[in-house]
């Protein structure tokens, strides 16, 4: 009765666009399993599901060929129950998710999801453009002509996507260009980025990703006619639509399209001491020195690219230690790791005239071709350069043995700089005779493969650090850590951070960080600092960075920045327990560290706010994005209570309330009636210990239960998780009549040796005398001091422990 109610309600009740391709009609239809093919009069289209979540659509127009490779697809399509109904111009094909009715003539594909809401559909779908140019953003080539995929939209639907940019939460009415590019300098508005994503994300929940990777744009509905378009110089003209019963189911299925990122080493979510940058060994291992006399928690130094040149100009492509200035490097590194401080050094994919590699380069044939087939050479900033062909083999491997070496000298991290390319000429070639606009926006993400599965090679118990400054879509699943560009040192560069941040999350790269205290320029203002550091400690990596005009270290700051930047790393250390299960959760299920706030409240109002947002899904966060800022409006989410982390406050969810903010940290609060995981300060990431805890507890009488879980595992090891070799720590909180009650149980990998805990619990606003404080039935004697009880247990994870708090 459902399959025919169905049919019935696609066939006859449906509202289709009038919106249509005119042009194009069906001439036949088969069915094979999980597969459609359609043949129309210009073409043919594939249609294929992954899932009942995932379809995807490909158009191959006459007298082209189909390019199977995709560069960002790694799901293996599922079996899927599609049953197709034919009329006399009308097929349906229904399954438990997505469903088609693809109209014969004038011919449509509109898309419709389990309830039999249409979810969109094409307008003009495929259509060519020959008298519209794109012109190439470097301003040197017009494509006469260019091919398009055309959908409508709705009137109210607000969009996201389309990768990192500065804009707004609500992307509609622009036409993005998809060229990776650098912004140096951006604050409030940069219309170009590093990363540039062909994904579009309605409020509606779903998500069309264009499975393409040459250059082009992404128009949402610039012209005010209820159009979203792609428009592409060549490739492929296929794309999936993308589901979800909730944001975080939808970003789950869209990582599981692409693939997930694998969980990093838990010392990258420490604090990161870097510069552009360190001119010396001396002066280095000086600065790590600092941090420890200054008792400023510190887990990883990066160097610029001074370690393999005396100068920024002419060096680049030397790779290789610059002796005179670092006359024993792998002597560094391993101090360095003694006081639990790991090495990154960074690269890039330029080999310039001048560098000692040059020659070498260009001997071997590892350089992408000009067009006479020689090594391409072109000027840019640092030099004249060629760039690494990682499209051939003999590239590959050549590049690959230059990051053997530098691992050889004890290094943790390799960081990939300029890889949008930076400067990338339309007439050089690469491998298969791929031209440079057809990789220039995949360049960094198979660059970040090429490291990605070598390491797992050579090492593959171990997990990498791969800082990234430029990706496309799918480039989650090499480890990418991705960073924000070139941000300008002012209060308006750090007011587009969240967004940022927020849209990438959203878009599967859910490590998406800023410089903290901003990178670009000579400007010394504390307290921007301050509020930039502050609000670090609630994005996914904690990494100050800068031009070395102005100290991006806090040991270098004056008293006041450092007083302030330093509560805030310790605050950041405290947290481990709590950032390594949220890196857990971005592993199983692609749920970004930072999510918007419309996640915890699914209202369209809420959908333009990147003012305030959530760290996980229990902390509500409002970074000061503005100087001398007195009080802040804050939305507070109506699923919950929300209690000042630092204060205790009681604020009732459902309202937007002004809160007064102060200088030791910005607006930060917590859900009331959930176990929140800490630990005690650490200087290092290496002293750390899953073993010892503090579980905070924010008592509230409207929530009768909760639980939550803590992930916990060695830190180090490749697929911990899939090798048995972890722990799962869960927290029940039970509210009776005469008792709060809170469940310590625990589940453990086959290949996991579980310790005994020490844990002190802290419940938090007490503001009664319990008359009995019970462990597994054994009275405590504690009293309430500043309406909060503080109960220290030890536990063997291997038994449930059961804490009772009466109410009276």
């Amino acid at each position: 009765m459902r399959k025919l109610f169905s049919l019935f309600y696609f066939l006859f009740a449906i509202q289709i666009s009038l919106s249509q391709n005119e042009f194009r009609f069906l001439k036949n239809l088969e069915q094979d399993g999980n597969k459609i093919t359609i043949t129309v009069n210009d073409g043919k289209y594939l249609i294929k599901y992954y899932s009942p979540q995932i379809v995807e659509t490909t158009f191959i127009p006459q007298n082209q060929n189909f390019k199977d490779a995709s560069h960002a697809v790694v799901l293996q399509p599922k079996k899927v129950g599609l049953v197709l109904h034919t009329s006399e111009n009308r097929t349906v094909a229904i399954s438990d998710g997505i469903s088609l009715d693809i109209t014969h003539k004038p011919f449509q594909i509109s898309y419709s999801d389990k309830e039999n809401n249409e979810i969109t559909s094409e307008k003009r779908g495929y259509f060519k453009s020959k008298h519209i140019h794109l012109e190439n953003v470097k301003g040197n080539i017009v494509y006469d002509e260019t091919e398009k995929i055309e959908f409508n939209l709705k009137d109210d639907e607000i969009l996201f996507g389309g990768g990192a940019r500065a804009l707004g939460m609500n992307r509609r009415g622009n036409r993005l260009a998809l060229y990776n590019r650098a912004h140096y300098g951006y604050e409030t508005h940069s219309e170009l980025m590093n990363f540039t994503i062909p994904i579009v994300i309605s409020s509606k929940k779903y998500m069309i990703h264009f499975d393409n990777a040459p250059v082009g744009y992404l128009d949402l509905d610039s012209k005010k006619d209820n159009s979203l378009t792609y428009e592409t110089i060549s490739g492929r003209k296929t794309y999936q639509i993308i589901i979800g019963d909730s944001w975080e189911d939808l970003i789950d299925n869209y990582t599981d399209l692409t693939g997930k990122q694998p969980l990093p080493p838990r010392w990258t979510l420490g604090n990161f001491s870097s510069r552009f940058g360190y001119h010396s060994q001396k002066e280095t291992e000086n600065t790590i020195d600092k941090f420890k006399e200054e008792n400023i928690p510190v887990d990883g130094v990066i160097l610029d690219l001074y370690w393999f040149g005396k100068t920024v100009q002419g060096t680049m492509g030397n790779l290789e230690v610059y002796k005179d200035s670092f006359p024993d490097m792998k002597g560094m590194v391993s101090r360095l790791k003694d006081k639990g401080v790991k090495t990154v050094l960074i690269t890039e994919p330029f080999v310039l005239s001048t560098s000692k590699k040059w020659d070498e380069a260009d001997k071997k044939q590892v350089l992408a071709k000009d067009t006479v087939g020689k090594s391409a050479r072109y000027d840019f900033y640092f030099g004249n350069t060629g760039i690494v062909d990682i499209y051939k083999k003999d590239g590959k491997d050549w590049f690959w043995n230059i990051y053997k070496e530098i691992l050889s000298y004890g290094v943790k991290g390799l960081w990939g700089d300029l890889g949008e390319p930076e400067v990338l000429p339309a007439w050089v070639t690469f491998g298969n005779h791929q031209k440079a606009d057809e990789i220039h926006n995949i360049y960094g993400h198979d660059w970040a493969r090429l490291i990605s599965e070598n390491y797992k090679k050579v090492f593959p118990n171990e997990r990498p650090f791969i800082l990234m400054r430029a990706g496309y879509s799918g480039s989650q699943r090499f480890g990418m850590i991705p960073w924000s560009g070139d941000v300008n040192r002012t209060w308006g560069g750090l007011q587009s951070q969240p967004e940022i941040s927020l849209q990438m999350g959203m878009q599967g790269l859910g490590y998406m960080h800023s410089d903290l205290g901003g990178f670009a320029g000579a400007n010394l203002d504390d307290s921007l600092y301050v509020r930039w550091l502050q609000y670090g400690v609630f994005q996914p990596i904690y990494r100050p960075h800068a031009q070395e005009d102005v100290a991006s270290e806090p040991v270098f700051r004056s008293d006041f920045a450092k007083k302030h930047a330093k509560k805030a790393i310790e605050l950041r250390y405290k947290m481990l327990p709590y950032n390594y299960n949220l890196a857990f959760e971005n592993n199983q299920k692609g749920t970004p560290l930072m999510r918007p706030i419309f996640f915890e409240e699914d209202d369209e109002k809420l959908m333009k706010n990147s003012s305030t947002y959530l760290w996980g899904k229990d902390f509500l966060i409002t970074p000061i994005l503005k100087d001398s800022v007195k009080t802040a409006a804050i939305y507070f989410p109506k699923t919950a209570n929300w209690f000042n982390f630092h204060f205790d406050e009681k604020v009732k969810g459902g309202q937007t309330k002004s809160v007064k903010v102060k200088q030791k940290a910005i607006p930060t609060y917590v859900r009331g009636g959930v176990v929140i995981p800490m630990t005690k300060l650490v200087q290092t990431t290496d002293n750390y210990s899953g073993n010892k805890l503090e579980l905070h507890y924010w008592f509230d009488a409207s929530v009768k239960e909760s639980e939550r879980t803590m992930y916990n595992d060695d830190g180090v090891t490749a697929n911990a998780f899939e090798k048995g070799e972890y722990e799962l720590l869960e927290f029940e909180v039970e509210l009776e009549k005469k008792w709060l009650e809170i469940d310590f149980e625990a589940a453990f990998g086959s290949n996991w040796n579980p310790q005994e805990k020490e844990v002190e619990l802290i419940v938090h606003n007490i503001n009664w005398n319990p008359k009995k404080i019970k462990v597994n039935r054994k009275r405590k004697r504690i009293s309430v001091k500043e309406n909060q009880i503080k109960i220290p247990v030890k536990w063997n994870p291997r038994k449930e422990l059961k804490i009772q708090i009466s109410l009276k």
